[in-house]
């Protein structure tokens, strides 16, 4: 668990090393699962409900196991060498059409192929060519037939309760189909994330902390990204945001909202967990690497999912010509989603320092708090209460925590500096 599997460098394979960095080819990869996580709100926004509310996470979990399970790869070989891209490409083509078919994950469309069929087989062949691409890899670092068969049988299991779950109607009376499948997933979730917890075998390395850092760092960018279109396509009971001052407002309120979250996120949090990674060597960096990555990471995606969601139906209400209050299911998603956004920025911290963000944690408390009180209030004053609790948590974390911060800036700014002058000397006498 101290070193990474010991690859052959070939023609079709290219070990990563510690200074590797994120690829182009993963960055593409990151742009379609994002697309799907976002798309994970068409489940729950045509009928929002608890069942639905509850489809769309055990959705989303599975789209950020095939994700992180792609990220792993990405951390042991280059995915831009030799025949990687090619598992690469697959594996986007899988990615798009499970998105495309998240809004029939498990619910049939009249006219439509069966919608869970599809979705099922998507996610099987998104897994079957991941674990292919896995297996080709560590068979050139030689691990044994039966190593490689226990790696591929928590993949095998949870294929199986996939397909059960996607065939239910043939064998599960029609008013019990949508709970045994959303059984059957939630078990197949249940195997897939017990992997990392229970299969020691492994012997497992982080071969680059830069990279794994940097990678679920893009993915957190990227979903917030994609929370800002999300933000401008408007809300799907209307062909067009209708152009009024309160629409401006509450467009300008969810952008400046989008922009704590992000500070919140990237000003400091992000690189003193990349330089912790860094700091951390031999066996205690993969647990490290996936307690905060891997299952802690989950929750943030989740929260912006549900904040972009609420988003959403802020405007919906908005755009509505009578001012009503906010909806119960808009104050939920979206003081619930900036909630746990802030508690699981919280638990990374907890997990990477051993200490808490007591601002953080209260913030985040406090925003729980004030979810009844918001349906009480116009949606433009309960957005900009929202906005003005996470203003001043960026304010008060920025004078608080003012050494720290300088100290954390000064660090990736010396070592940024390294990294450019090194890269201009290559590039001066070679090019």
């Amino acid at each position: 668990m101290s070193a990474p599997p010991p690859l052959r460098r070939s023609r079709w394979l290219r070990p990563v090393v510690p200074g590797t960095r994120v690829t182009r080819v993963e960055l593409f990869f990151d742009l379609i699962f994002v697309f799907a996580f976002l798309n994970v709100a068409g489940i729950v926004s045509m009928d929002l409900t608890p069942q639905s509310a509850l489809s769309g996470v055990v959705v989303l979990a599975l789209l950020w196991w095939c994700w992180t399970t792609f990220a792993s790869l990405g951390n042991l070989v280059r995915a831009d060498h030799g025949l990687l891209p090619l598992f690469g490409f697959g594996i986007m083509a899988a990615a798009f059409v499970l998105a495309i078919a998240i809004p029939q994950a498990f619910v049939n469309q009249p006219d439509d192929l069966a919608g869970p069929v599809v979705f099922a087989g998507a996610y099987l062949a998104l897994r079957a060519l991941t674990l292919a691409a896995f297996l080709y890899a560590l068979s050139s670092a030689g691990r044994s037939r039966r190593q490689l068969a226990l790696i591929a049988l928590p993949a095998v299991v949870a294929a199986v309760l996939i397909g059960l779950a996607a065939s239910a109607t043939w064998w599960v009376p029609a008013d019990h189909v949508l709970d045994v499948r959303l059984a059957l997933w939630a078990s197949a979730l249940l195997v897939e994330y017990s992997i990392g917890l229970f299969l020691p075998y492994a012997r497992w390395a982080v071969a680059s902390a830069g990279h794994w850092a940097e990678r679920h760092a893009l993915i957190v960018l990227i979903a917030l990204g994609e929370a800002v279109i999300s933000l401008g396509l408007g809300p799907g009971r209307f062909d067009r945001l209708a152009l009024t001052g309160p629409v401006i407002i509450g467009s300008v309120l969810g952008i400046v909202l989008l922009a704590t979250l992000w500070w919140l996120h990237f000003d400091t949090l992000m690189p003193s967990i990349e330089q912790a990674m860094h700091g951390t060597r031999g066996r205690t960096r993969l647990p490290l690497a996936r307690d905060v990555f891997t299952y802690l990471h989950f929750p943030v995606i989740v929260a912006i999912v549900a904040t972009a969601l609420g988003l959403k139906l802020v405007l919906e209400t908005v755009a509505m010509p009578e001012v009503e209050p906010l909806p119960w299911s808009a104050a939920i998603t979206l003081y619930g989603g900036v909630a746990l956004y802030l508690l699981a920025g919280v638990a990374v911290t907890a997990r990477t320092f051993r200490r808490l963000r007591p601002t953080a944690l209260v913030a985040g408390v406090v925003i729980g708090l004030l979810t009844i009180p918001a349906t009480l209030l116009t949606p433009l004053v309960a957005l900009t209460v929202l906005v003005l609790v996470c203003g001043t948590l960026v304010v008060v974390q920025r004078w608080t925590g003012a050494a720290a911060r300088a100290r954390i800036k000064a660090s990736v700014r010396e070592e940024e500096t390294v990294a450019e002058e090194a890269v201009s000397e290559w590039r001066y006498q070679h090019l």
